[in-house]
């Protein structure tokens, strides 16, 4: 091969370099159980702390972090939350996910979600319907309050207890039903609860009429990704028969956090 005819290919990151740094950040914020300070990261990644600040400030401009309303601590933005939703979304994924979400709608005979985390609300990603006439229409990319759906619960019973205490706290509460929590004490023992059963229940707390019953997804770090859920309305099953269903939903989460695993 002459010198002429050689392919020059662009160099790899190098440990130290900008992008090196930049998905170390990201990384790191995203796989922490509390808001990190940029104090936080320089020292844990050994970024002199004008050149971390800086690129802070470019991946909150760009959405990818954003610093908490308190000001203490970054968490991930917007759209460092886009790429965590597109991993499930991906092609190579989407065949085997509908496949597991649909299986499970049929064996318990109710619609069947996946919900994400955004902030103090829950987004619906995926769903595969019941057959029967009456149901509750979710569409995907409905979102939900945090504190008064069983998805929703569950992920907030996933938080380190500061954090969830923190978080609990700012959440402004509002009577969807009659059954909605409306004291931050009682639900914070509900989800000492959830956190210690593993799984979350919505007995018409959010819908009228409306049951459910959701267990974590897990990445390969066993930290809750998303929520896998299935509601139905009581008169088909009552609250007292919701947790019936869940040997089926524990398999079928097993099989989506495999999914991620891989």
């Amino acid at each position: 091969m002459t010198k002429e005819s050689q392919t020059t290919l662009p160099d790899r990151p190098v440990k130290g370099s900008t992008i090196h740094r930049v998905l170390d950040i990201l990384e790191m914020v995203a796989a922490a159980e509390r808001p990190l300070s940029p104090t936080d990261l320089a020292s844990a990644l050994n970024i002199p702390k004008a050149s971390l600040h800086r690129l802070v400030g470019v991946l909150e401009e760009q959405g990818y972090l954003q610093t908490r309303m308190n000001q203490r601590g970054l968490q991930p933005g917007q759209r460092l939350n886009k790429v965590a939703m597109g991993v499930l979304a991906c092609a190579p994924l989407q065949a085997q996910r509908r496949a597991i979400l649909g299986a499970l709608s049929n064996e318990i005979g109710e619609t069947c979600n996946i919900a994400v985390p955004d902030g103090a609300e829950m987004i619906y990603f995926d769903r595969a319907e019941t057959h029967w006439p009456v149901r509750v229409q979710l569409q995907i990319g409905s979102r939900v309050p945090a504190c008064a759906t069983a998805g929703g619960k569950m992920y907030l019973s996933s938080l380190p207890r500061a954090k969830r205490e923190a978080l609990v706290s700012q959440l402004k509460l509002v009577p969807y039903t009659s059954n909605t929590q409306m004291d931050s004490q009682s639900l914070m023992q509900e989800l000492d609860v959830t956190a210690e059963r593993g799984y979350a229940l919505d007995n018409e707390e959010y819908i009228e009429g409306m049951v459910a019953l959701a267990v974590p997804i897990t990445d390969a770090d066993n930290r809750l990704y998303a929520t896998l859920s299935f509601h139905a309305p009581c008169m088909r099953i009552p609250f007292a028969a919701v947790t019936d269903f869940l040997p089926q939903i524990r398999k079928s989460s097993g099989a989506l956090s495999a999914l991620l695993a891989d």
